[in-house]
């Protein structure tokens, strides 16, 4: 079973999937890294050249060229814009929403102008908060309070997947 965590940039997705591989001796996988891999430049750089829609249809061909069997997958915060992208990560894994509240996302992103996030060009965080919720909580297995000591938050996934 693969492990999929999902939620806001800043929630911490990318840390969380390192330390809970590192913990079950498992591949990790960062979505986001893979798409620029893939790209060739950074989410930004495509975001500004090529536009939204450009970069949401390769995150998700990334998304559904991940296979395999016990990997930790940390994906983009667009990735819940992906209705095949998401049904096929939880084909074989469980989707963990990773929930901060609004004011620990703006604290933890500060300018997040440069981070390569769709739609932070057109909406404020609170609007694209407000905006992914919803989606986060659709597809999410189980939802786990990220606004804590990161070696709490594994805990807490391990516990949500029951993989302790």
């Amino acid at each position: 079973m693969n492990v999929v965590l999902i939620g806001m940039p800043g929630c911490g997705k990318s840390t969380v999937g390192v330390l809970l591989a590192k913990r079950l001796g498992s591949r990790f996988e960062d979505t986001d890294l893979l798409l620029q891999q893939q790209a060739g430049k950074r989410l930004q750089q495509m975001l500004d050249e090529e536009g939204r829609e450009a970069v949401l249809a390769l995150e998700e061909r990334v998304m559904l060229g991940l296979d395999g069997e016990n990997t930790v997958i940390a994906t983009g915060g667009s990735a819940v814009y992906s209705r095949a992208g998401m049904v096929h990560l939880k084909e074989n894994g469980r989707a963990i929403y990773l929930r901060l509240p609004l004011e620990r996302v703006a604290e933890r992103l500060g300018d997040y102008s440069a981070r390569g996030v769709v739609d932070g060009d057109r909406l404020t965080l609170k609007e694209l908060y407000e905006r992914r919720t919803p989606l986060y909580e659709q597809w999410a297995d189980a939802a786990v309070d990220a606004d804590r000591p990161m070696e709490e938050v594994v805990e807490a996934v391990l516990a949500a997947t029951h993989m302790k």
